[in-house]
């Protein structure tokens, strides 16, 4: 039998593949993708026989995947942004190792990075946050208690939540427990796509600002004190480039 491929797509920009996932993609025999999320640009060129998963549930998947390595054929599994969260692989790659058939994942880039980049801007500044916690909302489906946005919000660190937009106000009130009504937020709809929109403010109007951009999915909420890194200058500086700071590479 042959190979199976999870491979990340990057954030919308077809450029954004990875140069393996690039070069996979171009020599796959059957590629099934997410089609609800994933540039169709993506996809253009290629000779594989193409299946929109928007539409097929997991068992449907399986059986494309299982069909077409008995034919030793070479499948790719196309995924949006990274595979590391909220892809839905883990499902997927149980059933492949009942099934004895092999796999490899390929990273991608996040969307969540993607949105940094637009911004220009580090998500961890010295002195004001070194951690980021990647998150979302409980909708259908369910959080951890521990995991909760109200609980996360108490550590104050920089936050990118996915898959909540459409439920601003609940994020917003759940935000409201730990962060401060003053603190920054942007909200990116389709990073890295042609019709990316940013929009920004503080946390207490995010609902109203939200609303008036007409943004209801496909879109991150960033929130934490590290945003005004792209607002204007905070004379924060690591020690790495610090002209008085020894290191193994550079001395005093």
């Amino acid at each position: 039998m042959s190979m199976v491929y999870f491979i990340g797509a990057g954030p919308g920009d077809p450029e954004l593949i990875t140069v393996k996932g690039r070069r996979l993609l171009d020599s796959a025999d059957v590629v099934i993708y997410a089609g609800s999320l994933v540039n169709p640009e993506i996809l253009k060129g290629i000779s594989a026989e193409i299946h929109d998963s928007a539409s097929m549930d997991l068992e449907e998947i399986i059986a494309v995947i299982e069909r077409s390595v008995t034919k030793g054929l070479m499948v790719v599994r196309l995924h949006t942004g990274d595979t590391s969260f909220y892809s839905a692989i883990s499902e997927q790659i149980e059933r492949l190792r009942q099934l004895d058939i092999s796999f490899e994942v390929v990273p991608g880039v996040s969307s969540a990075l993607a949105g940094a980049a637009a911004l220009g801007q580090e998500l961890t500044i010295p002195e004001i946050s070194q951690t980021v916690i990647f998150t979302r909302m409980e909708g259908r489906t369910p959080v951890p208690p521990l995991e909760r946005l109200g609980s996360l919000a108490g550590h104050r660190a920089t936050m990118v939540i996915f898959l909540s937009v459409g439920m601003v106000e609940t994020v917003r009130d759940e935000l409201l427990k730990g962060y401060d009504a003053e603190t920054p937020f942007v909200v990116i709809e389709k990073a890295s796509w042609p019709g990316q929109k940013i929009v920004r403010g503080r946390l207490k109007d995010i609902v109203e600002i939200v609303k008036e951009a007409g943004i209801k999915k496909t879109a991150l909420i960033y929130v934490g004190e590290s945003l005004k890194a792209s607002e204007g200058p905070l004379g924060k500086e690591s020690k790495l480039y610090n002209k008085d700071f020894s290191h193994e590479y550079r001395r005093q």
